[in-house]
């Protein structure tokens, strides 16, 4: 799975052969198909794999953020949410390979019908983790969303991956900076006016 994360980042899905994957990895294609029975597989493996290391690294920064028997808040000030945004950001990887990938995951999908299903019940289970670990943070601050966290969450994802999009274009040097800024210029208030507090 790591040779097709480069292979696949760098040339993308339909153009990196099986061969070439398995050439990478130090193994024969034999190999290849007695761990997967396509390409496709393959990629499904390797979306859960990286979806799921991104939920734990994010649960283990929100425990370290908002530790137990945080104090409630009346709400949750543009200053606040700046705050712990810079936090999460500065703890996170530079995704540019993993936004590369996921973006060839999407056009895989749009292009093949029988995909489509299972990209988008992955991506609704992924975001759906993603919500529930959001509104539990907001509930231990006694705050909680105006709207489905559901919604709230593929709302904030879609900002932050366009954010990141846009800086992987622009050429910057310090991507993870540039889409940063973009966030920091509306997601904090975005979000302070999405919550409430619980017995509101």
């Amino acid at each position: 799975m790591d040779a097709a994360y480069e292979l696949f980042a760098a040339q993308g899905v339909h153009a990196t052969p099986i061969e070439a994957i398995a050439e990478a990895a130090g193994f024969t294609r034999g190999a290849f198909y007695s761990n997967f029975e396509s390409k496709t597989e393959l990629f499904f493996a390797l979306a859960e794999r990286e979806w799921r290391a991104r939920l734990d690294h994010l649960r283990a920064t929100f425990d370290q953020l908002l530790p137990a028997g945080a104090v409630p808040r009346d709400r949750l000030d543009p200053e606040t949410a700046a705050g712990l945004m810079a936090e999460i950001f500065d703890s996170l990887p530079d995704d540019r390979l993993w936004h590369l990938v996921h973006a060839e995951f999407a056009l895989l999908a749009m292009r093949d019908p029988e995909v489509a299903p299972r990209f988008l019940a992955s991506t609704a289970a992924v975001q759906g983790e993603l919500a529930q670990l959001l509104d539990a943070t907001l509930r231990s601050l006694g705050l909680r969303f105006v709207l489905d966290p559901a919604d709230v969450t593929r709302l904030l994802v879609e900002q932050h991956d366009a954010a990141l999009r846009d800086a992987i274009l622009s050429g910057a040097d310090d991507r993870t900076a540039v889409a940063r800024a973009t966030v920091m210029r509306s997601l904090p208030v975005l979000l302070s006016r999405l919550t409430e507090p619980l017995d509101g």
